[in-house]
């Protein structure tokens, strides 16, 4: 019994580590368009385009450990 919800809470928990993962590749490349289209972007601006950038990778490495596929 224990066995079969914790199967149902990693696929609960791998269905929200997708759904971030989305959400922070989106914020993230909007962030790296708008720097590129600026002219002379701030340095608060770069800041948090990286900050978006490490975000994503930290997600991405660990959907990659979890062997988590966005195709289900």
């Amino acid at each position: 019994m224990f066995f079969r919800r914790k199967g149902w809470l990693r696929n609960e928990y791998d269905q929200k580590l997708i759904e971030q993962l989305e959400l922070l590749k989106k914020d993230w490349l909007y962030q790296k368009s708008m720097l590129e289209k600026s002219v002379d972007p701030s340095q608060d601006a770069i800041l948090q385009t990286k900050l978006a950038e490490v975000k994503y990778f930290y997600l991405f490495k660990e959907a990659k450990q979890r062997r988590v596929s966005l195709r289900r």
